[in-house]
């Protein structure tokens, strides 16, 4: 393994977990909610964003730069593990509702972002 590219995922994932604590913490301060809304919404931003990067991926940057990126960043941003959790713990506190629109809502939306990133890469750029 190239040091470039463990030390590009290293700096990314610093970045994107903070960005994830930060975000996380401020939209469910703001939702006010018991629902995992903070989670949710740094789903769909990584999500987004992946689907952008990965056709501005094909045009250029070097491998260490998509690494960073996509697996550092992206990787540390998004919560998939924290959104599994927060289902586990819906339902196993009988709250079947808000987990299975927490699975819905998480898959849906973050799918929908990724082809909006994709488009919106289109639009931008011509491909």
């Amino acid at each position: 393994m190239n040091w470039q590219i463990l030390l590009s995922v290293g700096v990314g994932g610093f970045f994107g977990a903070i960005s994830r604590f930060t975000i996380a913490t401020w939209v469910q301060k703001l939702a006010g909610s018991t629902f995992p809304y903070g989670t949710l919404t740094v789903n769909v931003i990584g999500s987004f964003i992946i689907g952008f990067l990965v056709l501005f991926f094909e045009q250029t940057l070097a491998p260490h730069q998509k690494a960073m990126l996509m697996t550092g960043f992206l990787g540390a941003l998004t919560t998939f593990s924290t959104f599994s959790l927060e289902t586990v713990l819906m339902l196993q506190q009988s709250l079947y509702f808000k987990a299975i629109s927490n699975i819905s809502l998480n898959v849906l939306l973050s799918i929908s972002a990724t082809v909006l990133g994709m488009i919106v890469f289109r639009k931008v750029y011509g491909g």
